[in-house]
Parts: structure tokens; sequence; C-alpha cells
């Protein structure tokens, strides 16, 4: 239930069996790349060659003397995005009445999507850096699919893919996999619910999960269209992650509620832990 680094590390390994493989990685920016890093350091370390494809302005994904660096231009300053996120974890943990926190999300969802939906952009249609992962031969693309522009590059290079994450918002990863995601049982995200519910509270979840259709509209239905567009054939985001291979899941039912799970889904939740032998 609590895998660590190297166990994650084994399983991405075997991609290439005996030999050393070569995988194309496309992150997302904040905490969601501080745990990926790790496994792509053990990664080269085993000997597989490791390309990470990243917009010149981000958070924390920064060139690596262990890792091939692709980084490509975007229209917006260091400044601009360093507002996103301090302006999306202040909207996220703030209180307030349930309306209230919908209608802010909503709108910081708007706000924020723009910004992302430009980063991918100017990785699809950037004709040069596009042309460099045609020619490569990569084996397969890891991504964390909270933003889903990694799933339109597998897409376009017919790759299989493997995700990094913890969870989607909305719950898309349950949509994608077809896997049961009862508001009955499962506590949606930020409710302060447990799995054991009265039947209002059960009430309260199942609203507050139609609440996070909206939510999901205004950030995803732009990616289903630029993917349309880019791949020139109707898709939509659910369309997308269901190409997944393997859903790296790092979440734990210690920390977490049980809940349904695919069989391609595994719990890697040790991968986020500092690996320190603490003192007395």
């Amino acid at each position: 239930l609590s895998a660590s680094p190297r166990v994650v590390a084994l399983l991405l390994s075997l991609l290439g069996l005996a030999a050393a493989g070569k995988l194309l990685v496309v992150p997302a920016d904040g905490s969601h790349w501080l745990s990926m890093r790790e496994v792509l350091d053990m990664l080269t370390q085993k000997g597989h060659e490791v390309v990470v494809v990243a917009p010149e302005v981000t958070l924390h994904i920064k060139p690596s003397k262990n890792l091939i660096m692709k980084m490509y231009p975007v229209p917006f300053t260091q400044e601009e995005m360093d507002e996103v996120f301090r302006g999306f974890i202040k909207d996220v943990f703030e209180g307030g009445p349930f309306l209230q926190r919908v209608i802010r999300l909503y709108q910081r969802a708007k706000k924020n999507s723009v910004l992302f939906l430009a980063t991918c952009t100017h990785l699809l249609y950037n004709k040069e850096l596009m042309s460099y992962l045609e020619e490569s031969k990569f084996d397969a693309v890891l991504t964390d699919p909270f933003l889903p522009c990694g799933q339109i590059v597998a897409e376009h290079l017919s790759l299989p893919s493997l995700y990094f994450l913890q969870q989607m918002p909305c719950g898309l990863e349950y949509q994608a996999t077809q896997c049961p995601n009862p508001p009955s049982y499962v506590p949606r995200v930020f409710t302060d619910l447990t799995d054991r519910m009265s039947f209002l509270q059960r009430v309260k979840n199942l609203l507050y999960d139609i609440s996070n259709l909206f939510l999901c509209n205004a950030v995803f239905n732009p990616y289903g269209e630029l993917a349309s567009e880019f791949l020139k054939r109707e898709v939509t985001v659910p369309d997308l992650l269901r190409q997944a291979s393997i859903w790296l899941m790092k979440l734990d039912f210690v920390l977490h509620f049980p809940k349904p799970l695919m069989p391609n889904m595994v719990l890697i939740s040790g991968v986020s832990c500092a690996h320190k032998k603490l003192n007395q």
C-alpha cells in the first residue's frame, strides 16, 4: 500500500524488459513534479533515457544534469505563473458557504485554465519540438494527467501512456476507467465528510459532486476541443484518459478512505514520503 520510489522505478523499468528504455515525460508543475522527479532520477540511474518536455516558465521544473530537458516558449511571465498558483491555493483552502466556494472555484478555474491551455497549445504547435519527439522513437509516455496535455502527445505519437498522479479533479479517473465511485459511499474532496455518512450528508456529497461537473467543464472541455483540432478527429478528455496502460496513484487507504479501484490502478503512496531516518 505504501510503495517506495524504488518499487515504482522497478515497475517503470519493466517497460524495456532487460534493455534500457526511452521514456518521454510530460509533467505537471508544482508538487506534482517534485515527487515525479525522484522516480525519474532512479530511472536514469538504471540506464533508461528520460526526456522531459516542459515550458520555459515553471515553478519547479528546472534543467537537471540527470535528465534531458526540452523547454519551449510560452506567452506568459514568471510573475503571472506565480500569481496563478498562489491564487488557486488561496481559493481552494479558504472557507465560506458552500455556494460561495463553488462560485469562487469556478471563477478561478476559468481564469487559470486559460494560462494552462496556452501552455499546452504552444507545446503541440511547436513544430520543431514535435518533429524531434516524432523522430525520437520513445517507448512510452509518463505524464501527470491533472492537466491532459501529455495524453494528447501520447495519442499523437501512438505511444503507450503511464499516469502518475494522486487523483483527478471531479473524479475523472473513475469516469475514464469505468470504476465505481458512488457518492453515497465515497466522500468527495473538500467536503469534510467520511465514508460513514448520514442521509443528509449523502445528499450534500451528491450535490457537491454535481457542482464539480461545472468546474470540470470550464477546465477540461477546452482540452477536448484542442485535442480534436490537433488530432483531426472528435475526441473528449475521458477518451484520452481511457488510453492509459497503468495509473500510478500516489495514495493509500491509510490516509484516504477505502474506495473501489480498477486492476490497472496501482497504489504507490510511499513515493511522496521523505526517506530519512528519524532521530530518537
